[in-house]
């Protein structure tokens, strides 16, 4: 596994992390060991050795350290010095892993013997023109980055869309620094996009991007990096996957999330009549070597490796079947990256159809909550997490909890159940899942045309909770075959008390009472949707007060619809009945509706849909 800390819940991410994860930086790095000669020292300011040494290995000779309590201490492989004695250690060079260093050399130079080569990590910054906040370069706005899976080949395509919610927070030139990789890790193409200067909509198609460098087919990773941000330093975009001549493959992912795991959780075994691939794709500019990556059944801990290595930004195609043989559907899997890869895509391929979906990070720095069985009346049903009923006559809808923990032995879980109105229509305690569980559950059985379900903890039976309650959610239409699936994790909403961070906000400290989310128009051939829901742990507003918020591509306001949803209820949204055509012709191909409440928090599940039975579906995101 590599030594490296990639999530800090109080600071939102290791902005270290990012900055040596940066494929210029990569690049920077390469240059600067080239000038590392003789015996070489390192000094450890803060406490970054083992992510540099893991990411880019080099022959270093001793460790110093100024910290009197880590002295002693394992970082790189080398036991840590104390910094007094950098003068007597012989090396011919000395790197400094710090960036903004120079006060750092100013304070150490009269420790170093004459001739000793100084470096530090300020020659591997990215460029100037790259940085949002140029007077410190650590600060998270200089690190607005993602990937997304990117994909022009074998009729299928690939389009990133997003809109520039910088401009919100105050930004005023935002543009996107883009790098594509194919399978190989290979770079294909380097190019920046300018965004629209107000909050408009934008979109990156692979279709486009294939034309304008000139590609021949590829399947690989694209790297977006955000320039001139404000507020935010999360990208965020929702990726779609189509076939050419709008044929019947289609399917829509939410981002991925930037920070690498050691594991993930949240991949479906195949039916005996699906293939299964993940898409596994290496993060980082060091190879993932052979034996780190393995699939494991959830619960049975005995993982298959994967005894290839995999190189630098590179992409591999894992047929579950081949490491898992036999093992089907609801069975669930669980993988292992060694923190190689961010959030990796799978996909599903049945009676020629395509979909593709995403696992979620399985939490390792969780522990059971004691504090959860106990909340107070004043919490109500603490945790929910919600998910759609779509249509009963035309689709099944398909729930499979998921573990997402390390630490989730049992899951101790109830499933409610609403129509669109609000109006509970049943319940079903399902059990305190073990961890290997199999359960999925058809919600036919309770007989709701349209409408939401939510899991909520249940401990009438014992078991334990941490709050990192997930799911998956599979939607087939009836007629044609065709399926969905998304999966997401649970919160506290709508209630004026808090719990730890919960209810979550969208900017601010809890608690989360305000909704603002994202939902794309049609492409032009099928139309968007979205499936709002108005979860509530306890008594709020008995009826939402929604506005949908047409935007155009310059992110201009030119329409407004209204949508009133109950309490513990949902809506099914249609932009293309909530909008007459002249605006939605106004709005163009990079305009987008934003979902708005001041009163409560929604939740929501966007995608495309079509009358010959192509849909797509996954949650949707907000700032």
């Amino acid at each position: 596994m590599l030594r490296i800390q990639t999530f800090d819940a109080r600071a939102g991410g290791n902005v270290i992390y990012k900055a040596l994860a940066h494929p210029l930086a990569a690049e920077a790095l390469a240059r600067l060991y080239e000038r590392l000669d003789g015996s070489v020292a390192l000094y450890d300011p803060d406490g970054i050795a083992d992510a540099l040494l893991a990411m880019y290995p080099a022959t270093v000779d001793s460790l110093f350290v100024h910290d009197v309590s880590a002295v002693g201490q394992i970082r790189g492989g080398l036991t840590a010095r104390p910094l007094t004695e950098i003068g007597g250690c012989g090396a011919n060079t000395l790197l400094i892993a710090a960036f903004d260093a120079g006060k750092i050399v100013a304070r150490i130079a009269h420790m170093l013997p004459a001739g000793m080569t100084v470096l530090t990590l300020d020659d591997a910054r990215l460029p100037e023109a790259l940085l949002t906040v140029r007077g410190r370069y650590l600060d998270k706005l200089n690190f607005a980055t993602n990937y997304a899976f990117f994909r022009d080949a074998d009729g299928l395509h690939t389009r990133l869309i997003s809109a520039n919610y910088w401009a919100n927070y105050g930004a005023a030139e935002v543009r996107l620094w883009l790098r594509l990789f194919d399978l190989d890790g290979a770079i294909l193409a380097t190019w920046e996009q300018t965004l629209p200067s107000g909050p408009g909509g934008f979109s990156i198609d692979s279709r486009v991007v294939r034309e304008r460098f000139g590609l021949d087919a590829f399947t690989g990773q694209l790297f977006i990096h955000a320039v001139g941000v404000a507020g935010h330093d999360v990208v965020k975009y929702a990726l779609d996957t189509y076939a050419s001549d709008n044929g019947a493959s289609l399917s829509c992912t939410h981002d991925a999330n930037a920070w690498p795991s050691d594991r993930f959780a949240g991949l479906p075994a195949p039916r005996p009549d699906e293939t299964v691939v993940l898409w596994l794709q290496n993060s980082h500019a060091v190879p993932i070597p052979a034996g780190t990556v393995a699939l494991d059944r959830m619960g049975a801990e005995q993982p298959v490796f994967l005894t290839r290595e995999v190189g630098p930004f590179a992409t591999v195609a894992m047929d579950v079947a081949d490491f898992l043989p036999g093992l089907h559907w609801p069975a669930q899997i669980e993988l292992r990256t060694g923190r190689h890869v961010v959030r990796p895509r799978y996909e599903v391929t049945q009676n020629d159809r395509v979909r593709i979906a995403h696992v979620n990070v399985e939490r390792d720095n969780l522990r059971v909550d004691p504090g959860i069985p106990a909340l107070p009346a004043e919490m109500g049903r603490g945790y929910i997490l919600p998910f759609p009923i779509l249509p009963r006559s035309r689709f099944r809808s398909v729930v499979q909890p998921t573990p997402m923990s390390t630490c989730q032995d049992n899951l101790p879980i109830r499933l409610d159940v609403f129509d669109a109105d609000g109006t509970k229509r049943g319940e079903r305690f399902l059990g305190n899942l073990a961890r290997d569980h199999d359960l999925a559950v058809d919600l036919d059985a309770f007989g709701v045309e349209q409408g939401h379900a939510e899991l909520v903890y249940d401990f009438r039976d014992g078991g334990s909770a941490d709050g990192w309650l997930h799911a998956l959610f599979r939607y087939e239409d009836r007629a044609s075959g065709h399926a969905a699936e998304s999966s997401f994790g649970a919160h506290i909403f709508n209630t004026a008390m808090t719990y730890r961070d919960e209810p979550q906000s969208y900017s601010g400290p809890p608690p989360g009472l305000s909704t603002r989310l994202f939902l794309k128009l049609g492409d032009g051939v099928r139309h968007s949707f979205a499936v709002l829901i108005y979860p509530a742990s306890g008594p709020w507003h008995p009826m939402s007060a929604t506005t949908l918020q047409l935007h155009n591509g310059a992110g201009v306001l030119i329409g407004e619809a209204s949508v009133a949803i109950a309490c513990s209820g949902s809506a099914m949204v249609w932009p293309h009945t909530a909008f007459d055509a002249a605006l939605l012709a106004a709005a163009g191909s990079e305009g987008y509706v934003l979902v708005r409440d001041p009163t409560c928090r929604l939740f929501g599940y966007h995608g495309l849909m079509d009358d010959a039975g192509s849909f797509s579906l996954d949650h949707m995101f907000g700032f």
